[in-house]
């Protein structure tokens, strides 16, 4: 199994994944606490986990859409055909976009783009890398392809990767299958969602006063007391997962 992230705002979560779409697995969880990730001028309702469900996610959005009337202004099931400057662009910064839905297409003029295609509509799967791969009599998957935990039921899985999707599955499969490895290549710094207190981590480790302590402190410091931090809840080098690279 090769689990590279694979979310994305708006990804896709039926069995079978959509082409140029991001996939996700049934259980995903944002790894941005709702304190951090919500828009100023809208906050995640009290009621919501500080680290919410992809499902939540997508209730806010659309909370969010409603409450500022935007769904009026958003095309579904339109594709861009062409985006190209105005012969007028040096003057006004206007851009022309043409556009086709079913079947019919239409050109509108806007005083600006953003093009926002996300990075984990296309798997990385590094064949290469697993010489004698095709001897191998069990099957293998990656982390785009995989959504619940049943299939895996009593079977031996090694997950490659150590990066949030690859801990995330692990962990679940750890509770149905017979026997779960962790594969890393060169280990990883794992920071926990809580943190003292009871707080969301990034809540509380990103805050003006820890920022401008890093920036009066030798890098070095810095690494040393985040490292500290980090070990008082398991030690790395103990599960083999201490890295060479510093936090």
């Amino acid at each position: 199994m090769f689990p590279w992230p694979a979310l994305s705002c708006a990804p896709c979560s039926q069995e079978q994944p959509e082409e140029g779409r991001a996939s996700i697995y049934r259980s995903v969880i944002i790894n941005t606490s709702k304190e951090m990730m919500c828009f100023s001028d809208f906050p995640i309702p009290d009621d919501f986990p500080n680290y919410m469900h992809h499902s939540k996610i997508m209730e806010y959005f659309r909370m969010y859409a409603r409450h500022f009337d935007l769904l009026r202004h958003i095309r579904f099931r339109t594709s861009v055909c062409r985006v190209t400057k105005r012969p007028d662009f040096a003057a006004t910064g206007c851009w022309e976009v043409e556009t086709e839905s079913e079947g019919k297409q239409e050109s509108a003029i806007f005083d600006a783009v953003l093009v926002c295609t996300g990075h984990h509509t296309d798997a990385h799967l590094p064949l290469h890398a697993f010489p004698g791969l095709d001897k191998f009599e069990g099957w293998y998957l990656h982390s785009r392809d995989y959504k619940s935990p049943q299939t895996f039921a009593e079977k031996r899985v090694i997950v490659i990767g150590t990066g949030n999707s690859g801990i995330d599955i692990a962990v679940e499969l750890s509770h149905i299958a017979k026997q779960v490895f962790l594969s890393t290549k060169r280990g990883t710094w794992v920071m926990h969602r809580v943190a003292e207190g009871g707080y969301p981590f990034d809540f509380s480790y990103l805050s003006r006063f820890t920022q401008l302590l890093q920036s009066l402190l030798p890098l070095s410091v810095s690494n040393f007391m985040l490292e500290r931090k980090l070990n008082m809840r398991f030690d790395h080098a103990l599960y083999g997962l201490k890295p060479k690279h510093r936090t």
